[in-house]
């Protein structure tokens, strides 16, 4: 392995230590035992799913507990935005364009992160517990204001980490981020099982059918994954001349899931916002909403099978451009065969990437819901469902993709060293 390598990995197991150590600094002025009594009767809804997605950093009350997903919110808006105005995707392919636009999404960031960390402290100000103690130790005004500063330094912090991994590290930095929180959480889930099953809460027998459905999962999602769609490419005698020692790929590999494992993250982000604000209310209509949208309900299912189907779409538009690769052939003296070049090849490549985002869409959408609501269903005391799943496989398998891309490229460099 080379010492770059080793560098990057150094790097982004640094910098996941450092997002581990923050889940565990509290915001200063709350009672943490009134916290984990509300935790200990919520942990298999809405706020479970919340302290899934941080790493356990909103039963703790940690300074990161809104987690990254207001990054990824303000990232949705910016992309919406930006498919909807030509102005603000041309800015997204020029360089200068590029930090202008990520510069807009941190600011509005730090806009989401403000909102939510008011929303949280006011919610929390009305907490009590069994006994009757207020979740705030100090004054509501000044609670509000150390929270929000507190929250939204844990969030820039968050942000920062996650840029800094995806620039010095290996992989894409706030992708690894939610699979850390998701990884962290297992031992605890695993341990609450081991207990319901041995105080007589739960059956065996059920456990070995969670576990069945995981598995199930994982397999279906690995395999989907791998997954794609070769299209032949021809080149003409001269490109084959001229390439000789060079390897020219024979075909265009389209992934069945195109958009990867954004939809579901967006989706959960989009659903995390109301879920946030609307938690700890105690007003009656807010209450219910939050109630509609608790995981394991059928709003809530219907609403993410939606928003995963319509990102799916959305993403899938943006990450695979067919005239970008139609022209690319052109240039370099290829085509597919039966295809003219140019314009009938960007359609047919259209054609065929529409054809696949449609069945990856559906793919994605069965493994947000499906897996959750079966597992749910038969009584598991954590909120653990094929969201989860399929960040930990997508990402893992990403990851892995980009050490063996990056060795590949190392021993390249030491052959070009030696002079082979």
């Amino acid at each position: 392995m080379g010492n770059a390598l080793t560098q990057k990995i150094l790097i982004t197991l640094g910098f996941l230590f450092a997002y581990r150590v923050l889940a565990y600094v509290p915001t200063p002025g709350v009672d943490l035992g009134v916290i984990k009594e509300f935790f200990d009767s919520n942990s298999d809804n809405g706020v479970g799913m919340l302290n899934m997605f941080s790493g356990g950093a909103v039963e703790r009350l940690s300074i990161i507990s809104l987690g990254i997903m207001p990054y990824i919110t303000a990232s949705i808006v910016m992309e919406l935005l930006s498919a909807t105005f030509p102005a603000l995707g041309q800015m997204k392919k020029e360089r200068d364009g590029m930090q202008k636009y990520m510069q807009i999404i941190r600011y509005f960031t730090i806009f989401i992160t403000v909102v939510q960390a008011i929303g949280v402290s006011m919610g929390l100000q009305s907490m009590t517990g069994r006994a009757g103690q207020s979740a705030v130790m100090i004054d509501p005004m000044m609670f509000t204001l150390i929270t929000t500063f507190s929250m939204l330094a844990g969030t820039m912090l968050l942000m920062w980490i996650g840029e800094q991994i995806t620039q010095k590290g290996i992989g894409n930095g706030i992708s690894l981020i939610i699979f850390a929180g998701i990884v962290s959480g297992l031992p605890s889930a695993i341990g609450n099982t081991i207990r319901a099953v041995n105080a007589g809460e739960m059956n065996f027998l059920v456990v070995l059918g969670i576990l069945a459905i995981m598995l199930i999962t994982i397999l279906a999602i690995i395999y989907v994954e791998l997954g794609e769609r070769r299209v032949p490419i021809s080149y003409s005698r001269k490109t084959i001349m001229q390439n000789q020692t060079k390897r020219v790929m024979n075909y265009i590999p389209v992934k069945v899931n195109l958009s990867g494992v954004i939809p579901p993250i967006f989706a959960s982000a989009v659903l995390m916002f109301p879920l946030t604000m609307l938690q700890s209310s105690t007003n009656p209509w807010m209450m219910a909403i939050a109630d509609s949208l608790a995981p394991g309900g059928i709003t809530f299912n219907v609403v993410t099978f939606l928003l995963v189907m319509f990102f799916a779409f959305f993403y899938a538009s943006i990450a695979f451009s067919a005239k970008d690769i139609a022209d690319n052939l052109k240039r370099q003296g290829g085509f597919i065969p039966g295809v003219r070049p140019g314009e009938h090849t960007k359609e047919f490549l259209n054609e065929v990437a529409s054809r696949l985002t449609g069945s990856g869409a559906i793919y994605l959408a069965i493994i947000s819901t499906v897996p959750f609501m079966m597992i749910s269903g038969m009584g598991a005391s954590f909120y653990f469902g094929g969201v989860a799943v399929l960040i930990i496989v997508q990402v893992a398998l990403d990851t892995m993709r980009k050490i063996e891309a990056q060795r590949t490229m190392n021993q390249y460099d030491t052959l070009g060293n030696v002079g082979l």
